[in-house]
């Protein structure tokens, strides 16, 4: 009988500790909000492997076509163009060069949208274009959401503008089981460099991985229960169901 007890005592307490505490999931429950350091400004700094859409416009129409060339594919059979023509798009080499019409290489890897603009207008006014006006997108920023998230995966932001809370609205929200102390991967001079946010806290608000940027990738871990569930046969918890009964009907016979 005392075994018996035993057992229900040990079932019970595994059962218990498996249980997640409401401090451990609810956001922005910790801190106050330093409103001296939040901050709406956000830059995008251009990076190797960011492909680049980049139009020049300006009232002489014939003076800016060398610099919006078209990327057009052509049939092997009959060297026609086929499908319709799309803007060329620049690759930001390893070393930070783009291979831009007329002007040649240009290093544009570390430089801000505005930095990239403010370039570009002084090698082009006036030797080529008098007054342009430049737009630059990256149609390729991407982040990604890894881990204990209801929806993991990799997601295009088209206006190069995401919060970590917007990247995790995307994945659908974190699991139940997933850690709040969530991890940011940002490559950084061409190192990866980590950066722990803890979604408990206001302070979250001034991180400087608040805004991401492209390429950035979110993880959540799972929390202990949730990592020892995941090692577990698929068909533990049927064992433990039958197992519950046994002990039941054993508590029975045995009183």
């Amino acid at each position: 009988m005392q075994k018996v007890k035993k057992i229900v005592f040990i079932t019970l307490l595994t059962i218990l500790s498996s249980c997640v505490s409401k401090k451990d999931i609810i956001y922005f429950q910790n801190d106050q909000i330093e409103q001296n350091k939040v901050s709406n400004a956000y830059k995008t700094i251009f990076k190797p492997d960011d492909l680049l859409q980049i139009t020049i416009s300006a009232l002489d129409l014939e003076a800016v076509k060398p610099f919006n060339l078209p990327s057009v594919a052509y049939a092997t059979t009959t060297n026609s163009v086929v499908g319709t023509p799309q803007q060329q798009a620049y690759l930001i080499d390893n070393q930070g060069f783009i291979d831009f019409p007329l002007l040649g290489k240009l290093k544009i890897g570390g430089l801000t949208r505005l930095e990239t603009i403010a370039l570009l207008k002084d090698k082009l006014d006036p030797e080529y274009i008098k007054n342009p006006t430049i737009n630059i997108k990256i149609s390729n920023f991407t982040v990604t959401v890894l881990g204990d998230v209801k929806q993991p995966g990799t997601y295009t932001i088209p206006n190069e503008r995401i919060t970590v809370l917007e990247a995790i609205g995307l994945a659908k929200d974190l699991n139940i089981s997933g850690i709040r102390n969530i991890e940011v991967i940002r490559e950084e001079n061409s190192e990866k460099k980590i950066y722990n946010l803890d979604l408990r806290s206001k302070n979250i608000f001034t991180s400087p991985v608040y805004y991401l940027q492209q390429n950035d990738i979110v993880y959540v871990k799972p929390n202990r229960s949730s990592s020892q569930d995941a090692a577990y046969n698929k068909n533990t918890g049927l064992f433990i169901s039958i197992g519950s009964v046994l002990v039941a009907l054993i508590s029975v016979l045995t009183r």
